[in-house]
């Protein structure tokens, strides 16, 4: 890329604000000419008058269409507007977030699993998540989508589908921008696909009553017969309110039925305009990888696009909320039984759409997911794209780091396990980095399995099942302990060892809760219980003695650590992972920096 994610950001406000004030110049202009056409027409008109009906008639016309095209010129440009203003909030957001500022991202809170196999101890949600670091999604389904690549890795062949759409979609910066600038205009919630789903569910109200579908012609027919007769004088007035009266009282009994559709779709009007618009963006765009193109056949239907049938949608649906409107709605129900007409071609839409919809919503999710991390592409072109390998185990790494530290104040490291036989032991004293290490290598690792570009200069990964024990907590709750609640997670992690299913186990301060004997005894022994399945992973520990199995296991212990240099009794960390065992220690120079006699 020939210019840097920051740079780019800047020109594009810069070029945003230019084509706001032009559309804002336009607004003043447009505003003006309805003022005029609407004053400008009674002198107008007034002067006509004596020349005749026919040129006032002619002139007022013409007045009206053209106040009528100067309103939808205006609502169109108030809409260019409104998405100017977004894509400036969105660059503004994307030059924040490359200086650290991304917490006014979703937090996705509502994703946490307790239970889950990595999701806590590596931050995937919350505050400072990693989700709320790289989620760019502005619809429900999207972020639902992005959640769960990243709480289920992917098959590989899923992966290198998702590598190639990330990467074209990264370079379609406009593309990008535009698809999120007009989810944010409405944001689909998930109320408005239960409400969706709920309505294909349920049974036609009028469609299935087939007689309805002669009535709703004829029956407006005889009605306006019986008011062109009466103005004609040629039946009584008494038999033309007989039938109106009938007529009322048929739509009274029409409206009732309708109404629960109505208040059941009436709501999410602007969210369909919303899925029309975003499914047309990705209906006119060309684009080239696999998975981007099975995206867009979604919609694609035989009788058109999915974008059409939503605009009739969201047109059946303005005229349904006429019901907001007694005066206009009345004499249409009575005359014309407008809700019938209505609810019946909302059936019709739904029968003929009745299988693609959920489909397109789900489409439209993957395409913000997939735009998430063409986002983190973009803004990181330092960062690499993982090769996957078919053989199990393998991860190596160089200049390797935390994605969501800084890069002034990160410092990348190296991995390097090249069987399924070889666990990483991590010695080293306290806040010398290592639980930081094994955060690095589990979020990249699960950016890897969702299909995403990873924090480090090279990256190759087998495909595996990430699963962690590194921050224990108490339960009260279901009265547990933090001791039996990490029991109960290195439970999983053994059955899921005996299982041979394919992990990979990152372990921080195991049995942390215990007397130091039975902390090393126990860990010992699950270290000897791993290399006998053929487990691998890494285990980061205070306890140095364990790196003494390595004369035991010397093809399955690779001992690495992280050490402190110690100066005037001040600390110095370097935060590099190194080879070998640690010797340096320093709990007793903090013990002693807080009063404790030594």
């Amino acid at each position: 890329m020939n210019i840097q994610p920051a740079d780019y950001y800047q020109q594009r406000i810069t070029q945003l604000q230019q084509t706001l004030l032009q559309l804002q110049r336009k607004n003043k202009l447009l505003g003006w000419g309805r003022l005029c056409s609407s004053v400008g027409a009674f002198p107008v008109l007034y002067w006509l008058w004596p020349l005749g009906g026919l040129y006032v008639v002619s002139v007022a016309m013409l007045f009206l269409i053209v106040f009528t095209r100067l309103i939808f010129r205006d609502l169109d440009n108030k809409a260019a507007i409104n998405h100017q203003k977004n894509l400036i909030g969105i660059n503004a957001n994307e030059l924040k977030a490359l200086d650290g500022d991304y917490l006014h991202f979703d937090e996705g809170n509502q994703y946490i699993q307790h239970e889950h196999l990595y999701s806590n101890d590596i931050d995937i949600f919350g505050r400072a998540s990693l989700y709320q670091y790289i989620n760019r999604t502005t619809s429900y389904m999207g972020a639902h989508t992005l959640a769960s690549w990243l709480l289920q890795p992917a098959t590989a062949e899923t992966i290198l589908e998702r590598q190639e759409a990330v990467k074209e979609i990264s370079a379609k910066t406009s593309f990008r921008q535009d698809l999120q600038a007009l989810g944010t205009e409405k944001k689909i919630a998930a109320s408005t696909q239960d409400r969706l789903q709920n309505w294909l569910q349920q049974q036609p109200v009028f469609l299935s009553f087939k007689p309805w579908a002669v009535l709703r012609y004829l029956l407006p027919a005889i009605i306006l017969i019986i008011l062109a007769l009466n103005l004609l004088d040629i039946i009584p007035d008494r038999i033309r309110n007989f039938f109106i009266f009938a007529f009322a009282v048929i739509a009274y009994f029409t409206s009732k039925r309708a109404t629960p559709v109505q208040q059941q779709l009436s709501k999410i009007v602007d969210e369909i305009s919303v899925l029309r618009g975003s499914i047309a963006l990705i209906e006119n765009t060309s684009f080239t990888s696999a998975y981007l193109l099975q995206l867009q056949q979604y919609f694609q239907l035989q009788n058109g696009k999915a974008s059409k049938e939503l605009q009739t949608l969201k047109q059946l649906l303005d005229r349904m909320d006429i019901r907001y409107n007694p005066v206009a709605f009345i004499p249409l129900d009575i005359f014309l039984l407008w809700d019938v007409q209505q609810v019946l071609a909302l059936e019709r839409w739904k029968k003929r759409n009745q299988q693609n919809i959920l489909n397109w919503i789900e489409a439209l999710g993957k395409m913000e997911a997939i735009n998430s991390l063409a986002t983190v592409h973009f803004n990181h072109p330092d960062w690499c794209m993982p090769v996957l390998k078919e053989k199990h185990f393998s991860i190596e790494a160089t200049a390797l780091g935390h994605p969501l530290i800084q890069p002034a104040k990160r410092v990348n490291n190296f991995i390097s396990i090249n069987d399924k036989k070889e666990l990483m032991l991590v010695t080293g004293s306290n806040m010398a980095g290592k639980s930081t290490y094994l955060r690095s290598v589990g979020v990249n690792v699960v950016l890897a399995m969702a299909g995403s570009v990873v924090c480090a200069q090279r990256f190759t990964l087998s495909p595996v099942q990430l699963i962690t024990s590194m921050r224990i907590a108490d339960n009260l709750e279901e009265n547990t302990s933090t001791f039996y609640a990490e029991l109960k997670k290195l439970k999983t992690v053994i059955e899921s060892v005996n299982k041979d299913e394919k992990i990979f186990i990152l372990l921080d301060e195991i049995l942390g809760g215990t007397n130091s004997l039975d902390r090393h005894t126990g860990s010992a022994a699950l270290i000897k219980q791993l290399i006998k399945k053929d487990a691998c992973g890494i285990i980061a520990t205070h306890d140095v003695e364990l790196a003494v199995l390595k004369e035991l296991y010397p093809t399955n212990i690779l001992n690495y650590y992280f050490d402190v240099q110690v100066s005037n009794d001040e600390l110095y960390f370097d935060y590099k992972l190194k080879e070998g065992i640690c010797s340096s220690l320093n709990a007793s120079i903090l013990m002693r920096k807080i009063g404790i006699e030594m």
